[in-house]
């Protein structure tokens, strides 16, 4: 339980050690999961639960939260367990991996604050290392650092110190990331490919790209074997260098040489160098190439061929891996929307627009306001006030207000027509949004 008493998750940030031994003392007492469980008012949790024909499963629940605000993953897991469902970490961690892979770090930690606040639960020590990940992104590097120093030394191996070095690189943190990467050398936990890659992003953002094969180099020296992410950021760090030929040297050592797998990322990003120096033609076999790696499981590389066949020009492209896309998931995500909108957008397809937020409207699950500002930027562009007004109407009617996109939107659209009163109107409406 030792590893518990550093692992109290507080949203204000860490709890002070009597409050984490207080908690641990508690759960000392709890003789297994299943009668911790039971703390919770309602039915126990090992209690056998028919499914109903219309039952909402619980990743499905969190996921539909959207921009919940803090709180509601709490009362959405209690629920849960007051209808006398169990529940188990894996599963558990395996769904804050779902959440934190679309970007909901909130309900990401908020889920695994919890897990071991109301449950009981213990971390491993990779779950630990997505604690720290997603309180940096949450809460910022500095609750992270403390987090990780409140950890107890069996904890602090290459997987938390992987994950503070990768705050540090993801901030831009040069001069800690260094530091803690020498740190990481002089106790021999420095081996890993993802410690290396992240190295290289952080060259890359520092814009920095001539340091990339440098470190590429040190990891062969050091025999660390690089994967598909590292021979992408490789080919970003030459093509920022304008070197197309070291870039397609990249991509045919990975096609004919067995070291890496190569996958369909690494083929999108050369498609996207393609297309940053106009070479369509090369870009569209690039991207033949990528859909022969689709498995048909995720979604992700068909949001990347639509973005990827409208940098082209390729409407008809567009359009067809669109089809596809619906073909191979009969329900669609409000990202799979706002990519397809957003393809839609570069060919200044309105009427397409129009069709497939019409579409959107009617299955979708949440309201995204996203979708709504790129569609009303489209009307406005093209002096459609009347229809934009009517999404915006739409956006009321659900609920929900215009947020400063939408102002901007407004604003320069009525500067632009000369009707300055509406857009004064609307600077109004800017001011009181939060």
């Amino acid at each position: 339980m030792k590893t518990l008493t550093f692992m109290q998750i507080r949203w204000g940030g860490i709890p002070s050690l009597p409050r984490a031994l207080r908690t641990a003392r508690k759960l000392l007492s709890t003789k297994s999961l299943p009668e911790a469980e039971a703390s919770l008012k309602g039915p126990a949790s090992t209690t056998v639960v028919v499914e109903k024909k219309n039952e909402i499963p619980l990743y499905r629940r969190l996921s539909s939260l959207g921009a919940a605000p803090e709180g509601s993953v709490t009362k959405t897991m209690n629920k849960w367990v007051r209808e006398g469902r169990t529940v188990k970490v894996d599963q558990l961690i395996k769904y804050v991996k779902g959440l934190r892979k679309y970007r909901r770090y909130r309900h990401a930690l908020e889920l695994m604050n919890w897990m071991v606040e109301v449950r009981g639960m213990n971390l491993s020590h990779t779950n630990l290392a997505i604690c720290l990940d997603l309180i940096c992104k949450v809460r910022g590097i500095e609750p992270a650092e403390e987090f990780f120093n409140k950890l107890p030394d069996s904890a602090k191996n290459e997987r938390t110190y992987g994950a503070l070095f990768s705050c540090y690189c993801s901030k831009k943190m040069a001069e800690k990331a260094n530091a803690l990467f020498l740190k990481m050398e002089e106790i021999n936990i420095a081996s890993s490919t993802l410690l290396y890659n992240n190295l290289m992003s952080l060259f890359m953002k520092l814009g920095q790209p001539e340091k990339v094969p440098q470190i590429f180099q040190k990891m062969k020296a050091n025999n660390i074997a690089p994967d598909n992410l590292t021979c992408c950021i490789l080919m970003n760090s030459y093509a920022a260098k304008d070197d197309i030929e070291a870039v397609e040297g990249i991509i045919k050592e990975m096609e004919e040489e067995d070291e890496v797998t190569i996958q369909w990322t690494a083929y999108s990003t050369l498609a996207a160098i393609y297309n940053s120096v106009n070479l369509f033609d090369k870009a569209e076999l690039a991207l033949q190439k990528l859909e022969l790696l689709i498995n048909g499981h995720e979604r992700e590389p068909f949001h990347f061929l639509i973005s990827l066949y409208a940098g082209a020009g390729n409407l008809k492209q567009v359009r067809r891996v669109w089809e596809l896309l619906k073909t191979t998931f009969p329900k669609q995500t409000n990202l799979s929307y706002l990519m397809m909108l957003h393809a839609l957008n570069k060919f200044d397809d309105v009427h397409g627009m129009k069709k497939c937020f019409s579409e959107w409207e009617s299955n979708l699950e949440t309201y995204d306001l996203r979708i709504a500002n790129l569609v009303v930027g489209a009307y406005l562009r093209k002096d459609m006030e009347k229809e934009a007004e009517t999404v915006l109407d739409k956006v009321k009617e659900k609920g929900l207000s215009a947020d400063l996109r939408t102002c901007d939107l407004f604003i320069d659209y009525y500067l632009k027509n000369g009707k300055i009163d509406l857009a004064k109107k609307w600077s109004e409406v800017a001011a009181l949004t939060k």
